[in-house]
């Protein structure tokens, strides 16, 4: 991808070259959000921790492998966010930054509308993926991971286990699936290229790793260690197109 080529020649005479700008758009994993609790409300609340989300560690991974680039980070997830909801967003969050390249990832929240949300969330990317390269962007739509395929016993709290349950039945029925399979072929559609991060986690549960566990809040978060998965799949995608 032509990001490499850009974060090269920075590094090579950084007086010379803007400085490379990466934008993250996407929803609360983006964000960086962890664990989930119960505030003094009664409503489900949750930890962030942005330094410990897959775009620092990427930024942390780049800024070593090239090493004189100052690189520009920009954290456009918002946590409950859709990617339809989105689309009215991205010029205030994105496209003000002039970003070299985007990675955009929804699906968690939006599979919440089932079988009647898939054609918005499919039109919803389509613009968005569109918008950015129009802008001279470039764009990788990452699939996110699974959700919790079982309530944990760690959740205490009902309200925890019903988001939990929520999660579990887009998950165990194939709507999550259903959406990212969309979301993938019209990222073919736009010529953007798919960082298919899904697809390793589903991997994974098919060869007996409890991917519930591997969620912090064992909902739909995945743990500090998760995120760096997503990290180097994007390295990955990078080199590779």
């Amino acid at each position: 991808m032509e990001i490499l080529n850009i974060l090269s020649r920075s590094c090579s005479n950084p007086d010379k070259y803007r400085i490379p700008t990466i934008a993250f758009l996407g929803d609360s994993v983006t964000q960086g959000c962890f664990e989930c609790f119960i505030n003094e409300k009664g409503q489900i609340a949750t930890e962030f921790d942005s330094q410990n989300a897959y775009h620092h560690y990427l930024e942390d991974i780049l800024g070593y492998l090239f090493k004189e680039t100052p690189i520009s980070i920009i954290n456009a997830g918002i946590s409950g966010t859709t990617a339809r909801r989105s689309v009215e967003r991205l010029d205030r969050d994105v496209l003000y930054h002039h970003p070299d390249l985007t990675i955009v990832c929804f699906g968690l929240n939006d599979c919440k509308q089932r079988e009647q949300g898939l054609n918005p969330y499919a039109e919803s990317l389509r613009k968005i993926f569109t918008q950015l390269k129009e802008s001279g962007s470039e764009v990788i739509f990452m699939t996110p991971n699974m959700m919790a395929t079982r309530v944990s016993y760690k959740l205490k709290d009902q309200g925890l286990i019903n988001a939990a349950k929520q999660c579990i039945d887009a998950q165990n029925n194939g709507v999550l699936d259903m959406y990212l399979e969309r979301g993938k072929q019209v990222a073919r559609e736009c010529n953007v290229p798919v960082c298919d991060v899904y697809d390793k986690w589903k991997k994974m549960y098919a060869h007996g790793c409890s991917v519930t566990n591997y969620l912090v809040n064992s909902i739909n978060h995945p743990s500090k260690e998760m995120h760096w998965l997503f990290a180097y799949s994007l390295l990955d995608t990078m080199i590779n197109n």
